[in-house]
């Protein structure tokens, strides 16, 4: 049973000898999980890695990358630019109606 388990997650993860490309980054590991979690749930496989190596040291410091496959790349891109336009528009109307 832990080996299907372990083998659906080899699946879901990237070939480590595939040419990845990244498409995001952030200081801030959580906005990298939910950009991380919108491609998952458009069926974008990705991988998600620390920035530097001082993550292992000192969690939090450094950044993510998110890493996906080349041929992916421009899906995963134009996903992430939508949500960030929809996202800063949320945030203007928010403003508009504080004024």
């Amino acid at each position: 049973m832990a080996e299907q388990s372990n083998a659906m997650a080899e699946e879901q993860r990237p070939d480590p000898n595939e040419k990845l490309v990244k498409v995001f980054d952030s200081e801030q590991e959580s906005e990298a999980l939910v950009v991380k979690g919108l491609l998952d749930s458009a069926g974008i496989e990705s991988d998600l890695k620390s920035g530097s190596f001082v993550q292992d040291a000192f969690p939090g410091l450094g950044g993510m990358v998110i890493l996906v496959r080349e041929e992916d790349a421009g899906k995963a891109r134009s996903l992430i630019a939508e949500s960030l336009r929809s996202g800063a528009a949320i945030d203007a109307d928010d403003e508009e109606t504080k004024s």
